[in-house]
């Protein structure tokens, strides 16, 4: 039996390297790789060798035959995508029967640079685009990397982003402390550019500089209320719980009954999950001591997670709805609210939909519950007499049958709830010395090279979402460092960047 693909996948692409009869889709080099939710494992076509299993950095792949009872969804989710690409000749002109292997990974060789000798790389932040990039760097065995980290920990959201019981996905962190082990690799923390040192000095002492920074803030909800007390956005929330040193003194008031998690994503599942998971389920893993004695003394019934767009248009992802469906989570969702959603041709929009479906007809358990709401957009956060939120209201959407999307129908509700958390998605801030979108809330770039207009600022890169915004999934970010370092590398052996003019200075604050 072919192996299958579960919820852990990161997405880095390195089983798809590893498969010696191209089986695993889709690649890095396919259109789709950014905007797919996972991949996926060709039934047909996998010979079940095992090479994918060895090289999965999270566990994520198993023997279809050893496939936990949980996990069995996913056989039905890997056959669906393959015959949508069957029966979709323009969107997958090859068929998938007829892929030829991928080209073997030869040996890196090193970097040749004008004049010879080492190469000096500086990278800002330490989470998972610029560990990839770190990885991609010293493949080549003349360049040594020095990377500046603002917290006492390094790996950035792989380590306080990640739900404490996601316990696969966090095993990419051992990964990255692998990369961390190498000799030509300094991560200084507690180190920040701008505070500590200026990009001005990176630049002098340092061939290249690839800023990592991610994206460091929230997008704002724009509505009345929304600066009211006990409002707060998810991300606050799962770094307090993650004990993010920034969120560590904040407190969640979770002495009511009910929470409004307004966005559907990811995030919105995880911080609904974990409020209405057993405390003592927690307990073994990586949570905070402050959010576990909080979530003991939690009088949370309900996490309402709110969306404005229908459930066809649901943010979360395939395998977080699997994985709330299938391993334990107490969760329903209004019947009513599935019934203009049709017949999507997408499998993977098809399979949200009938898991949906599925939760509708579950009768909830006793304890706390989550609790999906669809076509509702959030219009104010309604005040108590002490300026504290007490409620949020709604405005009731419909589908637009014509259009598509949807529209208000003129009607609203308002729901009680003492706490409210907004998860509307990330966006990255402005760095001091290099030009900035804020629109997009990304560093201009080509291909990860920076551009001030449409002039390019010599020897200055960025990588993960600070380049491309937020999307995609920890692995995703693989892909794109391999873009950036590729560019630098092309800058370096055209003998485009400038040599280093102070001697390189070794200054391991920690580890």
């Amino acid at each position: 039996m072919p192996h299958v693909v579960t919820q852990a996948c990161c997405a880095d692409a390195s089983c798809v390297y590893a498969c010696p009869v191209n089986c695993i889709h889709p690649t890095p080099d396919e259109p789709d790789f950014l905007t797919s939710e996972m991949l996926y494992i060709d039934p047909a076509t996998c010979v079940d060798c095992g090479a994918c299993v060895s090289a999965c950095p999270v566990g994520a792949i198993v023997p279809g035959h050893r496939i936990e009872p949980q996990d069995e969804r996913y056989l039905e989710i890997n056959a669906a995508h393959y015959e949508e690409i069957a029966e979709s000749p323009v969107r997958f002109p090859v068929d998938a029967k007829l892929r030829l292997p991928l080209a073997p990974i030869s040996k890196p060789k090193p970097i040749e640079v004008p004049g010879g000798g080492d190469v000096r790389i500086a990278i800002v932040g330490s989470g998972p685009s610029a560990m990839y990039a770190a990885d991609e760097l010293l493949r080549h065995p003349n360049v040594h990397v020095t990377m500046y980290e603002r917290l006492d920990k390094p790996f950035g959201l792989a380590r306080y982003g990640v739900a404490p019981d996601h316990l696969s996905t966090l095993k990419v962190m051992a990964l990255f402390d692998e990369m961390a082990r190498s000799s030509r690799l300094d991560i200084l923390l507690g180190s920040e550019v701008g505070r500590d040192l200026a990009l001005d000095d990176l630049r002098r002492d340092f061939h290249g500089v690839i800023y990592a920074g991610g994206a460091k803030t929230d997008r704002r909800l724009d509505i009345p209320g929304i600066d009211l007390e006990n409002v707060a956005s998810a991300t606050e929330f799962v770094g307090w719980y993650n004990g993010h040193p920034d969120f560590a003194g904040r407190v969640f008031d979770l002495s009511h009954r009910r929470v409004v998690v307004i966005g559907n994503g990811n995030v919105a599942l995880d911080v609904a999950r974990i409020l209405t998971s057993d405390p003592e389920d927690l307990a073994s893993t990586s949570i905070s001591p402050t959010a576990l004695a909080a979530l003991r003394n939690s009088n949370v019934e309900e996490v309402l997670v709110v969306a404005r767009r229908g459930a066809a248009d649901a943010a979360f992802t395939l395998p977080e709805l699997v994985g709330l469906a299938d391993r334990g989570a107490n969760v329903t969702v209004d019947p009513e609210l599935l019934t203009s959603v049709g017949s999507p041709e997408d499998p993977t929009i098809a399979a949200k939909l009938e898991i949906l479906a599925e939760l509708s007809q579950r009768t909830p358990r006793s304890g706390p519950v989550i609790r999906f709401g669809f076509l509702r957009s959030p219009q104010e956060i309604v005040a108590d007499a002490d300026g504290s939120a007490s409620g949020v209201t709604f405005g009731i959407n419909r589908v637009d049958p014509l259009r598509g999307g949807v529209e208000p129908t003129g009607e609203s509700e308002t729901v009680e709830a003492s706490l409210v958390l907004t998860s509307i998605g990330y966006k990255g801030v402005e760095v001091p010395g290099l030009p900035f979108d804020g629109e997009r809330g990304v560093i201009p770039n080509a291909g990860g090279r920076v551009v001030d207009g449409d002039t390019p600022m010599t020897g200055v890169y960025v990588t993960g979402w600070i380049k491309r915004g937020p999307s995609g999934f920890i692995g995703t970010n693989k892909s794109d460092s391999a873009e950036t370092v590729a560019q630098l590398r092309t800058d370096l052996e055209a003998g485009l960047l400038s040599v280093p003019t102070t001697p390189k200075r070794r200054r391991l604050l920690s580890r």
